[in-house]
């Protein structure tokens, strides 16, 4: 398993970051599904940037962006959104089938934050039940190296 640090080291990025995130999120929380999305502003859609699912949810998927309870809670008040039940998945997210048949019923939506705004969303999903407030408070240390995989991503786009 390589660190954060070794991997923000390596050529290529911003893939072996995200990777090495991926891995420090399974670690420190628990994740069955991870995947990362960039929040375009001057488009209004969010773009996944990042997956452990390519084939059920490729990198680059985008969708428009929307004014709605997640919207208000994660951009608006830069809060963390929990889902731990597969209705409040269905009642929340469109692709709620799929995220099942990936044997995924809750789900935490991390919003990470500079320089006052959200950029991008860690979003990991798991069994029913599975976000308990011990993991959610944990998250908290996956913050700092998202942003980091975020700010690579930004300046090096889908791999250099």
């Amino acid at each position: 398993m390589m660190n954060i640090m070794h991997a923000m080291a390596s050529k290529g990025q911003p893939e072996p970051t995200f990777k090495a995130l991926a891995e420090l999120v399974d670690k420190t929380i628990g994740v069955k599904l991870f995947t990362t999305l960039v929040i375009d502003r001057e488009r209004d859609v969010v773009r996944r940037n990042y997956s452990n699912m390519p084939e059920a949810y490729p990198i680059s998927g985008e969708k428009p962006r929307v004014k709605d309870r997640w919207a208000d809670i994660v951009e608006g008040q830069h809060q963390t959104f929990v889902l731990n039940s597969y209705e409040e998945i269905k009642a929340t997210f469109p692709d709620h089938e799929l995220i099942r048949s990936l044997g995924c019923e809750s789900c935490i939506n991390i919003p990470v934050t500079i320089n006052g705004q959200v950029i991008g969303t860690l979003n990991c999903l798991h069994d029913a039940g599975y976000y308990t407030q011990e993991r959610i408070e944990a998250a908290n240390a996956l913050i700092l190296p998202g942003a980091a995989a975020f700010l690579l991503h930004e300046k090096y786009g889908q791999g250099a």
